[in-house]
């Protein structure tokens, strides 16, 4: 692939780090972090390498479901901060060439918001056709997206005597946005944050907000009482994005879309109608995960090869964890249970029946060359890395904390009570520190910054190689075959040069030998992670890995003016 100008596609090469507020650094020890400790923190992102930092939501909230129940879009939860104070993070980050975008969660509001509370007033209330009413729900179950937690996804209203559609938690009701008005309030909620700074938005559950109401409505249906058809939901996704390129033409939006490939696709949009930059390869992690239980590379580079080409202004986001359950969704139930056995062998580590409820370093039972073998491998795929709070040092999770919160707890910033993030007593923080062999004591970032040969520090060297290697986000892929199918091999390309990443899922060392395609005569490779420069005879190429080994190689010669 050529490589032109990529100002404006920022999002192609990004190292996105993902935080909750309320769980960073707490700086007026009431036990809940905020926007006044995070601007605190910026210089130590900055010192990490990152380019994007995607914030959580924080926005008003009765906090039943962690700030993604809202109950004013336009306001920051005031245990939070304020603006004055979300205004120095965004500059404070702008300074130091770090972009912010933020959560836009509008599948839903909190059955608090003043919309809903009018819409319930009455049948005839003008913010009725803010949701999605209906006089009888279908006939079949329809479990919500938390399956246990809901049999049905419609919710009885004893006022106005209709239920109302909540494809999460029943005190989460369904925006209709096949509503003007509502389309008007998103492009207005859009726009607000805009201008105050964001370079975009990492959208929540795209499939749910542009699928699901358009479906669900019904002759009886208030929201959908006429007969006129619904418009193609695509086409609001697409006006989003023409709206948000409008307002700021570097901005980006990245979904939570987890489908397959092929389903995927149309949600990048299609010829020169854009609708999402970027989406989370959700397909690719869960390969990675099966690939680590087998000690076989086969099933992630089955997933890799049904990857489908992307329009060239688009991206995928490659992540091992992120801030919900670790989804396994998309294996077979042997699949699934293969990895459950492996790494969540006992049920309270699962969730909702197809998720893991611990973080990757628990998981690979604390084995440091295991681990740093993932995220060379996460980073070396084309695509944007994307890390959660607390990777970069290794933190755990605290299983006593019940479902997904069990791995949003409070940074580990040092070996000190509460970890650092806070001085308030114990049991006044938001969620309880991790404990055991995760605990601060043992994992901390203050420790890690001094550690040459810490976790932290790997992740600096990692970022910064991948940030030296502009092919990874914008070249094309080719997987090596070598015979050894415990070793992923693959060869990244762009016009401006070329990687090979190697990396060995096995615990016991192997030696392969390597065929380089169209490798000009005199090349060699240079060793990005480690010392050395090993010349290319032809092509090939023997390389022996380490138990968990992994090599990054970028393809050069004498004409090569770069540093890495």
């Amino acid at each position: 692939m050529r490589i032109s100008d990529t100002s404006d596609r920022w999002w192609k090469n990004a190292v996105i780090y993902c935080l909750d507020v309320e769980r960073y650094l707490d700086s007026n020890d009431d036990g809940c972090g905020d926007l006044r400790g995070l601007a605190q923190r910026i210089d130590y992102l900055a010192e990490l390498g990152i380019t994007c930092l995607w914030l959580m939501p924080l926005n008003s909230s009765p906090g039943r479901d962690d700030g993604y129940d809202i109950t004013d879009f336009y306001a920051i939860d005031s245990r939070l901060g304020n603006f004055g104070e979300f205004v120095e993070v965004i500059r404070t980050a702008s300074d130091r060439g770090i972009r912010v975008v933020m959560d836009l969660v509008i599948n839903h509001t909190s059955d608090q918001h003043p919309w809903f509370l009018e819409s319930r007033s009455s049948t005839d209330s003008p913010y009725r056709d803010y949701y999605v009413w209906r006089d009888n729900p279908p006939t079949k179950d329809q479990p919500s997206a938390f399956p246990g937690d809901a049999k049905s996804i419609w919710e009885f209203d004893k006022k106005t005597k209709q239920y109302y559609l909540h494809n999460f938690y029943k005190h989460q009701p369904d925006l209709n946005i096949a509503h003007p008005p509502v389309r008007d309030e998103i492009a207005r909620i859009v726009g607000f944050w805009t201008e105050l700074g964001v370079s975009g938005f990492r959208v929540d559950a795209v499939p749910f907000l542009i699928e699901a109401k358009s479906e669900a409505g019904g002759k009886d249906s208030t929201a959908d009482a006429s007969d006129e058809p619904l418009p193609d939901p695509h086409d609001y996704l697409a006006d989003i994005s023409g709206f948000l390129a409008r307002r700021n033409s570097e901005a980006m939006m990245l979904g939570e879309v987890n489908l397959s490939h092929k389903e995927q696709l149309a949600y990048f949009g299609a010829g020169e109608r854009r609708e999402l930059q970027m989406q989370f390869d959700f397909v690719v992690m869960q390969s990675i995960y099966l690939s680590l239980v087998r000690q076989d590379s086969r099933p992630l580079g089955t997933a890799l090869a049904d990857r489908p080409e992307l329009p060239a202004d688009c991206q995928w986001g490659n992540f091992v964890r992120n801030h919900d359950e670790l989804t396994l969704d998309k294996l077979s139930d042997a699949e699934r249970q293969e990895v459950f056995d492996a790494f969540a062998p006992d049920p309270g580590m699962r969730l909702y029946d197809r998720g893991i409820r611990r973080r990757l370093p628990t998981m690979l039972g604390g084995d440091a060359r295991r681990i740093r073998m993932a995220y060379s491998l996460m980073f070396s795929l084309p695509g944007a890395p994307v890390l959660f709070y607390g990777e970069e040092i290794g933190m755990g999770e605290n299983l006593a904390v019940k479902d997904r919160y069990a791995v949003r707890t409070p940074m580990q910033w040092t070996a000190g009570a509460n970890a650092g993030f806070s001085r308030a007593p114990a049991d006044e923080l938001v969620t309880p520190v991790v404990t055991g062999a995760f605990g601060p004591e043992w994992v901390n970032a203050a420790d890690q910054r001094r550690d040459p040969d810490s976790l932290a520090h790997f992740m600096r060297t990692l970022i910064q190689a991948y940030r030296n290697s502009p092919e990874i986000g914008w070249g094309d892929l080719t997987v090596l075959e070598h015979g050894d199918d415990r070793v992923f091999a693959h060869l990244v390309r762009a016009n401006i040069g070329s990687m090979l990443a190697v990396h060995n899922f096995a615990d016991v060392p192997v030696e392969l030998s390597l065929t380089l395609p169209d490798v000009a005569p005199g090349s060699r490779l240079v060793d990005m992670l480690h010392n050395g420069v090993t010349p290319i005879d032809d092509g090939e190429l023997t390389l022996r890995l380490d138990p968990y080994g992994y090599r990054w190689l970028r393809i050069t010669s004498d004409a090569d003016t770069r540093l890495g």
